[in-house]
């Protein structure tokens, strides 16, 4: 905001405003008031009924430094990296339900082995099991023995041709492939692209190998379970409910803004330990409901007592690597990352 001359000198956060018409319309809103002179006051910045008074109120309407989080391509610290799922671009031909393949299956026997396990962002939340044709590295010779499959392939290839990008256009000379391929060879975290603004915790999981995840899903693998700690945390929660776009006002999570910005707490090997066991007991309490789905678990109103008990020492955990009271309120928790970033970026520098 320097940059520009421009101070903000008060703010109210997001807030939601319902229209008085018959069909309900509701928009997410925020005030903001804003000068080209400079002012030693303190600045107001409001949240529900509360109010602050604070130095300086960034862009992000926390009370920080005026720091602009902008894309990067790579981690700014030392963690594995985040790549997205595949994408199809199929018209829908190379995925299946349940029942498509055991119909495929019992009619072209051949094509099994071809299939997998396939997640979307929502299938994957729902734990809804989806399938899909995966014919990397497929021989041809059993594939054109398949007429169904090759059905399926020709649409593929002609709803491509028909596209008004000329890259998918190139990419009908592969129908029998997705369209962008980012397979992890080994077990991996799964994050959801979207996730809704009443769970506290974005859900994320471990997906074995095999399991093919969609462009609505993000993959880590190669990763530890202090680092799955971290990243299920209140502390990594609410940077990204700070910096991340928003999809009406759901969470769109992002590789390249949210994760890749993050500023990772320096851990001794017992800190380590600790998160990685706090982590594990998170997983130890998702395990005793095998029929709940993600939705299920993390609906604030039926979230089981025992997973909600290990996300708060989870939380505490990673609270007290980054020497973090546990009353520190998360707009404070915010800031105090902010901080740590720009102490990261000028590093760079």
């Amino acid at each position: 905001m320097q940059n520009y001359h421009v101070h903000i000198d008060f703010a109210h956060r997001t807030f939601r405003w319902d229209s008085e018409a018959n069909i309900k319309a509701h928009v997410h809103c925020i005030i903001v008031g804003f000068s080209v002179k400079s002012s030693e006051e303190k600045k107001r910045l409001y949240a529900s009924d509360r109010v602050q008074c604070v130095d300086n109120i960034n862009g992000y309407l926390l009370d920080a430094p005026d720091i602009f989080i902008e894309r990067r391509t790579k981690p700014i610290c030392s963690v594995p990296q985040v790549k997205r799922g595949n994408q199809p671009t199929d018209d829908g031909n190379l995925i299946l339900t349940a029942e498509q393949r055991d119909e495929l299956v019992a009619k072209e026997p051949a094509v099994g082995k071809y299939i997998r396990p396939y997640r979307m962002g929502k299938d994957f939340i729902n734990r809804k099991p989806r399938f899909c044709i995966w014919l990397l590295g497929a021989n041809p010779a059993e594939i054109k023995k398949c007429p169904d499959v090759m059905k399926r392939i020709q649409n593929v290839r002609e709803f491509r041709l028909l596209s008004k990008k000329a890259a998918t256009r190139i990419k009908a000379d592969t129908p029998m492939l997705f369209d962008e391929i980012h397979e992890c060879k080994t077990n991996y975290i799964a994050i959801p692209k979207i996730s809704s603004e009443n769970r506290r915790y974005i859900p994320m999981d471990y997906l074995k190998a095999e399991v093919v995840a969609g462009d609505t899903l993000f993959m880590v693998s190669e990763i530890s379970l202090f680092h799955f700690g971290i990243l299920t945390s209140n502390v990594h929660m609410a940077w990204m409910r700070a910096v991340c776009g928003r999809l009406k006002s759901d969470y769109r999570y992002s590789n390249t803004v949210v994760y890749n910005n993050f500023p990772w707490p320096e851990l001794t090997d017992k800190q380590k330990a600790q998160i990685g066991q706090t982590a594990q007991a998170i997983l130890n309490a998702r395990a005793l409901y095998p029929d709940a789905s993600l939705a299920d678990l993390y609906d604030e109103t039926t979230m089981p007592p025992e997973l909600r008990k290990a996300h708060r020492q989870n939380d505490r955990a990673v609270m007290e690597a980054y020497s973090f009271s546990i009353k520190i309120s998360e707009s404070e928790c915010v800031a105090a990352l902010m901080k740590l970033y720009q102490s990261l970026t000028e590093q760079e520098k």
